[in-house]
């Protein structure tokens, strides 16, 4: 039987994965509204699994005050309107930036639920000094997952692409989007 941290754990490498595309939005600033949404549910996931009452906008004023300012986010955003190189330059730190801060955001929440804490009853201040620790191992974190990643099973394409409806639906990703993330999981069968 698989354990609640095993579960949280599960949850917390969907989201990075997640947090990977969507921070490779070409739009500035959409990304950062995608890679926020990722978040959002992850936490929401979490919640549920911690029987944790779970409350959107405590949710969003948490992730905010844990992760601090985004100006490096918002910068690697940005980048992306530079024409031509700007694109690739910002996708690719934007994604690295995008799965290391949800890397970290997830392990912070799992923390604090299981030190007996709720959205109610936050210890901010512990949660940003293990934030700013969570997010560099996030970095390496993430390298690793994409690599793994490389080659899932058949299960695991599956859930991704349910995954991928549900964020579809939800309004995070457009139909083109959609298509093109699904035929790149489809390809891998």
């Amino acid at each position: 039987m698989e354990s609640k941290r095993e579960k949280a754990n599960e949850i917390i490498q969907n989201h990075v994965l997640w947090a990977s595309g969507a921070g490779a939005v070409p739009i500035p600033v959409l990304d950062i509204a995608a890679v926020t949404a990722v978040q959002m549910d992850m936490l929401k996931q979490l919640c549920r699994l911690y029987e944790i009452d779970f409350n959107e906008s405590s949710g969003k004023s948490l992730i905010s005050a844990v992760a601090g300012s985004t100006l490096a986010r918002i910068g690697a955003s940005f980048v992306k309107s530079i024409p031509g190189i700007g694109s690739l330059l910002g996708g690719v730190s934007m994604s690295i930036l995008s799965s290391a801060s949800t890397y970290g955001m997830g392990q912070v929440f799992v923390s604090q639920f299981e030190a007996g804490y709720g959205l109610f009853n936050f210890d901010t201040n512990r949660a940003k000094k293990e934030y700013e620790e969570q997010y560099e191992k996030g970095k390496e974190y993430a390298s690793n997952l994409q690599k793994k990643d490389e080659k899932p099973d058949k299960g695991e394409i599956f859930k991704k692409l349910d995954e991928l409806l549900n964020l579809k639906k939800s309004g995070i990703l457009t139909e083109d989007e959609f298509n093109r993330k699904k035929e790149d999981l489809l390809k891998k069968l």
